[in-house]
């Protein structure tokens, strides 16, 4: 049909049906033109190259009259290319909306994608389709779960890896959202007991070029496109991705579980000066990028990607935010982790945790309840910002990580660092009056070994990866029990068994918001690969067939503890009082009496204990006992008669109707107990 384009309006931004026809709006403030070029349904044959006609400030527009959902576009923009200025303008690119929500084609490395490029690179450029933003899509009644802080359970996952290998899944549904939806993923999260589902990234991403080359892809999907489009990769063949997201998630509801995406709003696919014109840096290159001072031809690179995302702009920031608003109202999220969060907060002079990107999620309606994680570094200046972010947000705690695998698996380290750590990092948090539900503990995440390879390797083996061996941590905490690699030896494995269950329960006891990676309740390995962000294959999918199912069960019963008894309420900052002036948390050596200065900073030492008063729904009081030691201690009790709900030394629970404990108790070597009663007195 013929295209005529009208003036149309500046606002919203990306194309919009009207009922009569699509209104398209692009931000490019340095352009001299934009042109919008319409393709066949398959985005193959150019059919329509119109100009938008419309300016008002930094916004192009125009409208085409008859124009339906499915109509299939690209932008060119018309401009100078004046790299020295931060402007790479070339109208032979054909270029996509960044409001895109849905994105026709598939990214192939191509030199005409290239911005120098004389070749026009339309037949192999991504392009958008418009979509209804009302489509009628069925929610059936769909509510947030809203789970409170304080019960929340963080559970990371990976969409395709989670149950590509399930055998309970429907095979057609395997490594997909339907297949986090099916009744075999949701019964396993619900024996769990987790309460959160936190999704690497599912907004649609491309594979760099370095992968592309060596038939390796970016399986982690930390390289954004669209940041309004759920990856199609992971969508049964045949489905619309946006409708089996939406299905997902309304599943996931049911069940009572909440849906928190990792978002990648701190870089974008285009990598640095020598990548592609895909989107962004043909649009208005300095308009969108942080580009370095002494030479606006170079981008500022805090992300270790190519580029940083530019805050500071409104557009960007109005990008960002139209992609929460979109992914909670029309996708019904209940949440965000942000990767390298601290880019969000970067001003003119670092890192601004009142910066106008944390402004306008304060302000913001819609966004109002919804749990916002940060990941709090970068690799920029100044860009290590653990305990620095708004009231509200939550963190994930490195320092947690790093100190209960030293405390556990024997590297330097005192038992004032792990007290600390394990009653809510009071040092980082308390200060500012951030709740103490604000730090994410966790041992293990995708970032990283996973919880067996930490106790089986102490190197990392990331030769697949392809970048001789270099990538990933090198500093890891971990500990082999005593042979590298697996090993039939029934005393390291006992050693690696017993540290599993004790690291475990350290995480889902703390006081903050326990987060445990998929896999690590089953005994998950990717055979000692330590950054296996490239490993779309059995290295990083969950291997249901060699599950360890009292593994499971363990991890299972502890988080029901926490439910149940919660040990260390998110009220609980060490030294608070109940109504009666006596201490909630009271920390002891094995000896039964309070440490001194010199045994809390003594690194020997292993062990410690916790009384800890009117612990929430529980009935009596509980205590921790923590030996991290070689050898079994006993440790003195508090007068009372004290019953055990955990011994992380065996893999099954205290039998029924086992001996009540009295004076002593003997703790195992490298395990903890979680002891409840009734004290003959209010102290210990």
């Amino acid at each position: 049909m013929p295209f005529t384009v009208e003036a149309g309006r500046p606002w919203p931004m990306g194309s919009h049906w009207d009922g009569q026809g699509v209104n398209f709006a692009v931000p490019a403030m340095h352009a001299e033109a934009i042109e919008l070029c319409v393709f066949d349904a398959e985005g193959r044959q150019e059919t329509a190259r119109l100009r938008l006609p419309g300016r008002s400030g930094d916004v192009w527009h125009g409208y085409l009259p008859g124009a339906r959902p499915g109509l299939v576009y690209g932008l060119r923009a018309h401009g100078p290319w004046a790299p020295a200025e931060g402007h790479r303008f070339n109208a032979r690119k054909l270029l996509l909306d960044p409001w895109a929500r849905e994105i026709v084609g598939r990214f192939a490395w191509r030199p005409e994608h290239f911005g120098t490029d004389a070749q026009d690179n339309a037949s192999h450029a991504l392009k958008a389709r418009v979509v209804a933003t009302d489509d009628g899509f069925d929610w059936g009644g769909d509510r947030p779960p809203c789970t409170p802080l304080d019960r929340t359970v963080l559970y990371e996952l990976h969409v395709k890896g989670f149950t590509k290998l399930h055998p309970g899944v429907p095979e057609a549904q395997r490594g997909t959202y339907a297949g986090l939806a099916s009744d075999a993923a949701i019964a396993h999260l619900q024996r769990l007991g987790v309460t959160a589902v936190s999704l690497l990234p599912v907004h649609e991403h491309l594979d760099e070029e370095r992968l592309a080359l060596m038939g390796l892809s970016n399986y982690w999907g930390y390289n954004t496109i669209g940041f309004l489009c759920p990856e199609p990769s992971y969508a049964s063949a045949g489905a619309c991705p946006r409708d089996e997201f939406r299905r997902m998630v309304r599943r996931l509801h049911e069940a009572g579980l909440e849906v928190i995406l990792d978002v990648v709003f701190n870089h974008s696919a285009e990598t640095d000066e020598h990548g592609p014109h895909i989107s962004f840096r043909g649009l208005d290159n300095a308009a969108w990028y942080r580009l370095r001072q002494e030479s606006r031809a170079l981008y500022e690179n805090d992300t270790g990607c190519g580029n940083t995302l530019d805050i500071r702009q409104p557009r960007m920031l109005q990008l960002l935010l139209d992609s929460l608003r979109y992914w909670v109202g029309e996708m019904h999220v209940d949440g965000f982790r942000f990767d390298l969060a601290p880019v969000l907060g970067r001003g003119h002079h670092g890192f601004d945790r009142d910066g106008a990107f944390f402004m306008a999620l304060r302000q913001d309606p819609l966004l109002q309840g919804v749990k916002l994680i940060a990941e709090p570094w970068d690799i920029g200046p100044g860009g290590y910002q653990l305990g620095q972010f708004p009231a509200g947000w939550l963190e994930w705690n490195d320092r947690f990580r790093d100190t209960m695998r030293s405390f556990w698996l024997g590297h330097p380290v005192h038992r004032g660092d792990f007290a600390r750590r394990l009653a809510g990092s009071a040092d980082l948090f308390h200060h500012r009056g951030r709740a103490p539900g604000e730090s994410v503990n966790y041992v293990v995440s995708h970032d990283g070994f996973t919880l067996r390879d930490l106790l089986t390797y102490e190197q990392r083996r990331n030769h697949a990866n392809g970048e001789d061996n270099r990538d990933g941590h090198h500093h890891n905490l971990g500990w082999n029990g005593g042979a590298e690699g697996p090993t039939s030896d029934p005393a390291v494995c006992e050693n690696r068994a017993r540290l599993a269950r004790a690291l475990l329960a350290t995480v889902l006891l703390s006081q903050g918001t326990p987060m445990i990676a998929a896999g690590d309740e089953l005994g998950h390995t990717q055979a000692g690969n330590n950054n296996p962000y490239c490993q779309d294959n059995p290295i990083t999918w969950i291997d249901w067939s060699e599950a360890d199912a009292a593994l499971l069960a363990f991890t299972a019963r502890v988080i029901r503890l926490r439910r149940e008894h919660h040990p260390l309420s998110p009220r609980w900052y060490s030294g608070f009082t109940d109504d009666e002036g006596v201490p909630d948390l009271v920390w002891f050596g094995a000896d039964g009496e309070p440490l001194d200065a010199a045994q809390w900073h003594d690194e020997a030492d292993r062990a410690v204990a916790a009384y800890i008063g009117a612990p929430g729904a529980a009935e009596g009081p509980l205590i921790l006992l923590c030996n991290a030691g070689a050898a079994d201690r006993v440790f003195a009790l508090p007068a009372g008669r004290w019953r055990c709900l955990l011994d992380t030394s065996v893999p099954t629970p205290p039998a029924d109707g086992a001996p009540a404990l009295t004076s002593s108790h003997t703790v195992p070597a490298r395990s903890l107990m979680l002891l409840d009663g009734c004290p003959l007195s209010a102290e210990p």
